[in-house]
Formats: structure tokens, sequence, C-alpha cells
């Protein structure tokens, strides 16, 4: 029972941290970190004892699936030559510089080990920086982290994997792991893409045969990213890529028809769950950081001027790693410039300025992702404890935390006097879809009149002219549709105001049923069963409206 308890309060402190970060003006994973380490303080005393290997699984997959599934597949591909730079040459780059100023600062850090180490400190958390810059960020950058994110999750872990067997077996050949690496993505990312592609199958069949329960479509999915990670590791491949992949395949193959409300329980139970995980995480570093600190002063005379050593240690690393990726911009958006020049395309349209480079390089915040990597190293090597491992948990939770804060600080000041321009582009392709969906639904209604009004018979002239009114109803709705994206501001402005007020009326009318609902069911007028049923038809109208003002 005390692990369920456990498990209770983080879920709830997970909550409780959101409304906090409501109020303090903190970013959300800072905040719960500190609700942590409060939950860990001598007095509450809540130890939690992780399984590094069930962390990883419980916790890595789903979180890569979800970034795989939310990615705009079209700005990944066209900023395909970036993002390509970031998620791999950065991570190698990081790992190599990194991993030898490790070892040359802490020598009892072995050298694999310090590469594993910088590896798993290479993953970055778009989220995080989202959250921080509150949406601010140049739409292109933001796209850019988002890739990188999603990119260097995989290439970081796959390359933190293999530094540790390195470290674990003591053999390592550069042209051996390189082609082992090429072989272990690839399969990765096959395994993702087929598994979640038979899955897809699988859901339509059992679409056509009426087998279109909401819960039972999102259950498949929920084990999907447990099942793509588990058979590519049982056949060699890369766990996390194939996750990855998966999450990148789902997100075409959700697009079933007769699906609307598994989308919708879909999407719900996704943002639940990544809510609660990332909280979880977060939560989790706080609840071990007493122990970490501990750890790493448990074989020195005295605690402070140790822990302060150390810290000055993570300080140092942090900003080695904040170098090493501000070197890696600069130099590769030069190198870009100076290609496209010989190639004879002119200078870039949009020059990189230094803003841009720094809001790059503080934007690579290290999140959930680095944490569940390193709490995922082994406590034993060959029946001994692991080399400085208790450090390892020390200077990735510091960076992490310094990372935040560093962001918290320099993105406001960097985004200052920055006005986010309206994306006037992904606001055209939006009235342009209405349009034409609300076009092509009037035509297929006129197409459709026509078809009966040809095959019509004299004793269905009461019957054809009832299907008439509600069709002339339906086609003036589709032609207000096209009213609000008339290119007209007169004509946008006068729709706009009608359709606010039919909002407006609309939803006074739903909320007054819903109240004659619950006066039915406390007369004992309708069962429970009634109640659920109506109640949900009418949320799901209230929130096809959208927020009215």
């Amino acid at each position: 029972m005390q692990t369920a308890y456990t498990v209770l309060i983080l879920l709830m402190l997970v909550s409780v941290s959101r409304l906090v970060g409501r109020v303090i003006p903190l970013p959300l994973p800072l905040v719960q970190i500190c609700a942590g380490a409060l939950l860990a303080w001598p007095t509450l005393g809540l130890h939690v004892a992780l399984d590094p290997e069930l962390f990883l699984f419980l916790f890595l997959p789903p979180l890569l699936f979800s970034d795989g599934w939310r990615m705009p597949k079209r700005e990944l591909w066209r900023l395909r030559g970036p993002i390509l730079t970031l998620a791999v040459g950065l991570v190698l780059f990081t790992v190599v510089g990194a991993g030898y100023f490790i070892h040359w600062l802490l020598p009892s850090i072995p050298l694999p080990v310090a590469f594993a180490l910088a590896a798993v400190l290479s993953p970055t958390d778009a989220v995080a920086v989202s959250a921080i810059s509150q949406n601010r960020l140049p739409t292109p950058l933001m796209h850019m982290l988002q890739g990188e994110a999603l990119m260097n999750d995989a290439s970081g872990l796959v390359t933190f994997k293999f530094a540790l067997a390195a470290a674990v077996t003591g053999v390592f050949s550069l042209a051996n792991a390189s082609l082992t690496f090429v072989l272990v993505a690839v399969g990765g990312l096959a395994v993702g893409v087929a598994l979640s592609w038979l899955v897809g199958r699988l859901r339509s069949w059992m679409i056509a045969r009426g087998w279109d329960d909401p819960a039972t479509h999102v259950v498949f999915m929920l084990l999907l990213p447990f099942a793509a990670y588990v058979l590519a590791e049982r056949l060699g491949a890369s766990g996390i890529l194939s996750a990855v992949a998966a999450g990148m395949m789902q997100s075409w193959l959700d697009l079933l028809p007769r699906q609307t409300s598994t989308r919708l329980l879909n999407r719900s139970v996704w943002s639940l769950l990544e809510f609660a995980f990332n909280g979880l995480i977060f939560l989790l570093l706080g609840l071990q950081l007493p122990d970490i600190i501990k750890a790493v002063a448990s074989h020195e005379t005295s605690l402070w001027p140790t822990l302060l050593y150390r810290c000055l240690d993570v300080l140092a690393i942090f900003l080695v790693l904040l170098v090493l990726r501000f070197v890696w911009v600069q130099s590769i958006w030069r190198l870009s410039g100076l290609l496209r020049r010989w190639r004879g395309k002119g200078e870039m349209t949009q020059v990189p300025t230094a803003r841009s480079c720094w809001l790059l390089t503080v934007g690579g915040v290290r999140g959930a992702v680095t944490l569940a990597g390193v709490l995922s190293v082994p406590m034993l090597m060959g029946g001994v404890a692991f080399p400085e491992r208790d450090l390892l948990i020390f200077i990735a939770a510091g960076v992490i935390l310094l990372s935040l804060i560093a962001a918290c600080i320099a993105l406001p000041l960097l985004l200052r006097g920055i006005e986010k321009s309206p994306d006037d582009k992904r606001r055209n392709e939006v009235r342009e879809a209405w349009r034409k969906t609300a076009e092509a639904a009037i035509h297929a209604l006129e197409a459709e009149e026509a078809e009966e009004a040809e095959e019509a018979k004299p004793h269905d002239a009461a019957q054809a002219a009832l299907a008439a009114e509600l069709k002339a109803r339906i086609m003036s709705e589709y032609r207000h549709q096209l009213e609000v994206f008339n290119d007209s501001a007169e004509a946008q402005a006068l729709a706009f105001q009608m359709d606010l007020l039919e909002r407006r009326m609309r939803l006074k009318a739903l909320r007054a049923q819903r109240l004659e609902l619950y006066s039915l069911s406390r007369q004992h007028q309708i069962g429970d069963d009634v109640l659920r049923e109506v109640l949900a038809e009418l949320d799901l109208s209230e929130a096809n409206l959208g927020q009215v003002k």
C-alpha cells in the first residue's frame, strides 16, 4: 500500500504544482523540482527508490512517442538541414568536446563514462523553452528547436547507450561502433514504422466491422510506444528511435474515418499522460536531490566544501556545453552561407543575427529525457559499483537546473523588443482550407439534389420538399463560412460579428439544456445512463463552439 500512497501523493503534487506555477513566475519544471525537494526534506522524509531499467521503460517510450506524434512534419522536412546538424552533428560534437573536458576536470570519471555523460546531456527540451518564452520565439527558431529536441532525444540516448556499453565491456572500435550505430538506428526506425502501420491496418479492419469503440482504439495507441520499444530492443535495434518513428507514423494513420470520438479522447488522454509523466520526472528529480547530495559528499570529511566544489564543477561543465553549442550554431550558419554562395544560390534570405544565435544557444534547455537517461545508469558494472554513478546523476541534475535558470533569465532579455509577427502564411492556409471544404460541401449537396430531382417519383414530393429545405439550411451555413473568409474587411467584420452573436446564443441555449437535464436527474425523471449520454453530447457541442468571450 505504501507504493500506492506514494504514487497518489506524487500525482496530486503534479496537479498542485501546475496551479502554483500560475502564481509563481517560474517555469513549471523548476516548481516541480522544488516541490519534490521539499517533500524529501527530513521532516517529511518521502523516499522513492528507483529501478533504472524500469524508470527508462516507463517514462521514455511514451514521451518520445508523443514528441514524434506532435512534431509538424512539413516544417521538419523544410528545416531538415539545420535540424540534422543540431540533432546529430551537435550531439557528436558535444560528446567529444564535453566528454574530454569532463574527464580532464574529474579524472575519477573514466573517459567512456565521461562520453556517456556528455551524450545524455545532449538532448534538449523544447516544451520547457516554449513555456519560458511564452511562445514569443520566432516561428522558424521554434520549429528548429522542436525538431532538434525530437531527433536529439534519439541520437543522444543511442550514443549514450553505446558509450555505456563501451564503459561496461571496456571495448570500443570507432568503425564497428559507426556501422552498428547505423544498423541499430535504421532497424529501430523500420520497426517503429512497421509496427505502427500494422496497428493502423488492424484499427481499419476493426472499424470496417463496426468495432469503433473509442476506448479500445485509445488503449491500442497507449500500448503502441511500449510495444515498439520492447520489440526493437529484443531485435537488437534502437527502442528509442522505434518509439519516435511509431509516433510520427501514427500521426498520419490517425486520420481514419469514423474516428472523431477516438481522436477527441486520444488527444485528451495523451495530453494528460504527457503532463503527468513530465511532472513526475521533475518531481522525482527533486525527491532524489537530498540523496544525490548525500551520496556525492558521503566519502568526504566535510559536506559544504565538497558540495561547493561539486557545484563549481557543474557550473564549469554547463558553461562548456553552452560554449560548444554557440560555436556549433555560429559555425554551421557561416558554413551554410559559404555553401550557398559557392553553389551560386546567393545570400540567405534571412541572415542569422547574433541574437538569433544566442536564442538557439540558450534555448538548448535540458529536461526530462536527460534525467530519465542518467537515472537508467546501472548500479553495478562487472559485480562492482558503477564508477561515480552518484556524481553523474548530480552533474546531470545540476545541468538541468542551470539550463532552466539560465533560460528563465536570458530568454526574456533576448526577446525584449521582439514582437512575434503574426503567422500570415499559416492563417491564410487555414482560411483557404475552410473555404475549400465549405465549397466542397455545397457542391456535394447540390450534386445530390440534382440526382434526386432526376430520380424523384410523384409520391415522394413531400419527402423531396423536406430534403430540399434541410439542404438549403445546411448550405446556408456553409455559405456563411465562405462569407467569414471573404477577402473584404467589411464583410469579414460583419460575418464575425454575426458568428459571435450566434455562438453566444447557442451557448446560452446549451447551458439552459444542461440545467434542465440536471433538474430532470434531481427529480429522478431520468436515469444516470441517460444523464451521461445526453450530457456528453451537450459538452461536445459546447466544445465545438470554442471560447466565447
